[in-house]
């Protein structure tokens, strides 16, 4: 693992974004905003500075849940290391 081995500047666990990366997804993502590990995390953006975090069980019209933006400092890594097969070994 390098150091540029780093999660995208903005990602999204749900399959409809545009920011939706199932295989960054399947290393896991470790989410730290405002200096506390949050586990609950449906999108979130580096640049930017914020997250957006479901709002309990709640769903608009569409069954898709409703989300809170929080705005903040934000890190983000992988939780895993990218497969062998990736990268010099097969």
């Amino acid at each position: 693992m390098t150091d540029t081995d780093l999660p995208p500047d903005r990602l999204s666990s749900n399959p409809r974004s545009p920011f939706f990366d199932e295989d960054k997804l399947s290393r896991g993502i470790g989410i730290r905003f405002k200096g506390a590990e949050r586990t609950d995390v449906e999108e979130y953006c580096r640049s930017e500075g914020w997250i957006r975090v479901a709002l309990g069980k709640k769903v608009d019209r569409h069954g898709q849940p409703l989300t809170l933006k929080l705005s903040g400092e934000v890190e983000a890594w992988f939780e895993r290391p990218a497969e062998a097969g990736e990268g010099a070994e097969a």
